[in-house]
């Protein structure tokens, strides 16, 4: 069978992943932990590409430097103190997380 001849059983798991999705869009597996530091274990690039929202205990954070859903946390800079390395100084703050991909 040729790749024209392909019946709906066998169709490819991209189609059927946009067939699932109905705004089209590909669903898209957010890291559970996920850091904007470059020299960080948890930082994706691509993913950060993608622009990412969160919400921390229901309010919308836009100063987020590192989250994680499943210990519930995030990092946000706190003023505009550095380190002696130049990087923002966090805070660690504990509660309700969700994350999402900014369309």
């Amino acid at each position: 069978m040729t790749e024209t001849e392909r019946s709906p059983d066998n169709a490819a798991p991209e189609t059927e992943a946009a067939a699932a999705d109905p705004t089209g869009a590909a669903a898209t597996a957010l890291p559970d932990r996920l850091s904007v530091d470059p020299s960080s274990p948890h930082f994706v690039a691509d993913v950060l590409r993608m622009g990412i929202g969160v919400r921390f205990n229901g309010v919308e954070k836009h100063n987020v430097e590192e989250y994680c859903i499943s210990e519930g946390w995030i990092r946000v800079a706190a003023g505009k103190a550095l380190d002696r390395k130049g990087r923002p100084l966090t805070l660690k703050l504990k509660g309700a997380v969700e994350v999402w991909v900014k369309g």
